[in-house]
């Protein structure tokens, strides 16, 4: 294949291709964006060799320039994973359309007829690290919105995404949406991603994706909106009244199922009573599951090759099979650490004690609070969004994984027969 992005084009010259496809973008009727969905799916799928072939040359230049694990695991793709967000896509189009959906309606006294409808935001300007799935996954999601799409991925992931946003143009080519709703900023030149910040004139919202200091960058130096996401420092509590196989079940899935994901626990605050009568299932489990414990005092009695936590380790987002151990002596000392320390990503509780778990959902902020489950489940696919472009951490206007309705805006659209006043 040859690669259809315009290396040549300005930022600004996508913006405003972007901008323009957008308006034809957000009329389109539902059927038109399905199929189009399903077209990309269907061409992703049939040009995995293509894509793992440009995947490899990032894995290759990631281990030449000595990325962690963690970051290593993000960047690479298996036919697996590409199936996946294919797949993902085809759930995107199966769901309801928010377009046009009446939230409200109501009659004035003097007739005048008033609807608040949800449409597009408009221009969605996407700026990632790692991993080549939001490519695919934000991607969708605007499309299906309405909503065109800047994307500005890493130099980390440069040939992967490229590869991807290639075969994606081409789908387009067979389908009612304009090419020009997926731009992508082949430069990986950070001035590039600067132009993004300022561009209010031609993109209604940024949203970027990654870590800390990325997700920083850009809320304290765009002059365009921004949905912030955050990075997962999420903590998983286990009261005195929990129950032991299912307290170190969801603790070994939260912590090892995908420990460089941000929805992984990396902080285990564990009350004392409960510490005191399992601490050899606990160290066992620990052991066997080949996780590093950073533990207070109190833990590192009980715990074997327990190294002792710094102020650092609390506020660590390990992404590694590492875990900082809390003892507490009562539910109140739990949500204070976690007041003090976490991110208001996601939050659990193992108890069989429903006023305790209930006070803990009750007392707790963050944007996804869970009982007696892992929170691994913070996430667009596993909650039926299909995909996610991201996990929101703040409060307005959207918060938690991030669908199809989060990439909306209302109109109050009001309709009368003469009506001044």
């Amino acid at each position: 294949m040859t690669t259809t992005v315009d290396h040549n084009q300005t930022v600004e010259e996508q913006a405003i291709a972007a901008k323009k496809a957008a308006k034809s973008l957000s009329i389109l009727k539902t059927a038109d964006k399905n199929g189009a969905l399903t077209i990309i799916a269907n061409e992703l799928e049939n040009n995995i060799a293509y894509i793992l072939q440009a995947n490899e040359k990032d894995l290759e230049n990631g281990k030449q320039r000595g990325f962690e694990q963690a970051f290593m695991d993000r960047l690479a793709l298996d036919d697996n994973r590409i199936k996946a967000f294919a797949e993902g896509l085809r759930v995107v189009a199966d769901l309801p359309d928010p377009i046009g959906e009446v939230l409200s309606n109501w009659t004035l006294e003097n007739g005048l007829k008033v609807e608040t409808v949800r449409v597009p935001l408009g221009v969605i300007g996407m700026i990632y690290e790692a991993r080549p799935n939001v490519t695919v996954d934000a991607t969708g999601l605007a499309l299906k919105s309405g909503n065109a799409i800047i994307l500005k991925g890493g130099s980390s992931a440069i040939h992967s995404n490229l590869a991807i946003v290639e075969i994606m143009h081409k789908a387009l080519g067979k389908t009612e949406i304009p090419k020009e709703a997926v731009q992508f900023i082949a430069s990986t030149n950070r001035e590039a991603t600067k132009q993004l910040f300022t561009m209010k004139e031609h993109i209604d919202v940024l949203i970027p994706r990654g870590g800390g200091s990325l997700i920083q960058t850009v809320v304290e130096n765009a002059t365009v909106p921004v949905l912030e996401t955050g990075v997962g420092n999420c903590h998983l509590y286990i009261d005195k009244e929990a129950d032991l196989n299912m307290g170190l079940d969801i603790m070994v899935n939260a912590k090892t199922d995908r420990p460089a994901v941000c929805n992984a626990a990396e902080t285990l605050i564990i009350h004392q009573d409960f510490l005191n009568q399992y601490h050899s299932e606990l160290a066992q489990t620990l052991s066997d599951n080949r996780i590093v414990v950073h533990g207070d005092e109190y833990a590192c009695n009980l715990l074997p090759d327990c190294i002792p936590a710094t102020e650092k380790d609390w506020a660590e987002e390990y992404l590694r099979l590492e875990i900082a151990v809390k003892t507490v002596k009562n539910l109140q000392e739990a949500i204070d650490h976690i007041d003090q320390y976490g991110t208001k990503h996601s939050e659990a509780i193992i108890t069989e004690n429903q006023e305790t778990a209930k006070k803990f959902m009750q007392l707790t902020d963050a944007a996804a609070l869970y009982h007696n489950a892992s929170t691994r489940f913070t996430d667009g696919g596993a909650l039926g969004f299909g995909a996610e472009i991201g996990i929101s951490t703040q409060k307005l206007h959207a918060r938690g994984p991030m669908g199809l309705p989060a990439l909306t805006t209302v109109k109050y659209m009001m309709s009368g027969n003469g009506q001044i006043r």
